[in-house]
């Protein structure tokens, strides 16, 4: 007869209390509904986020995207090469710094990204409703906001 054998008392807490784990299930979720919304525009959230920054503010360097997002050097040009390829951004070199490159729209760029906002508004829509509310999506930014708080800058 075998013996069935006793799990050692480490103290650790149950998976669903972690919020480290209740954090990455989420974004799971948030990202696959995402992908899904936007499979028929085949835009993937890096590529969102970047044509989102370039049409908040125009003529921003790419360094200075790439930063602001946390995406390497050699993943944002690639990331760029797709975007222009499809016709919806470009770089324009600097009037100073030749080697430096400003980000723009193209006008189809434009068309896309208020396709792009419309099918976005959609997404965010039905986070919203699954977390009771605005007033309950503005208490998790909150709250999101307060551990992020203590997060290191850059330099540091």
């Amino acid at each position: 007869m075998t013996k069935t054998a006793k799990p050692a008392n480490f103290n650790l807490p149950e998976r669903e209390t972690i919020i480290g784990y209740k954090l990455r299930r989420a974004q799971l979720l948030v990202f696959q509904d995402f992908l899904h919304t936007f499979a028929r525009m085949k835009l993937r959230p890096a590529e969102f986020s970047v044509l989102a920054m370039i049409a908040r503010t125009p003529g921003l360097k790419q360094t200075e995207i790439a930063e602001a997002l946390g995406i390497k050097r050699a993943n944002f040009v690639a990331l760029m090469d797709g975007l222009e390829a499809r016709g919806l951004a470009d770089r324009r070199k600097g009037d100073i710094d030749r080697r430096s490159h400003s980000l723009h729209l193209t006008p189809e760029g434009e068309r896309f990204v208020r396709k792009m906002v419309a099918t976005w508004n959609e997404h965010e829509k039905r986070m919203i409703e699954r977390l009771g509310g605005p007033e309950d999506r503005d208490r998790l930014i909150e709250l999101l906001d307060r551990l992020l708080a203590g997060e290191p800058s850059a330099d540091e």
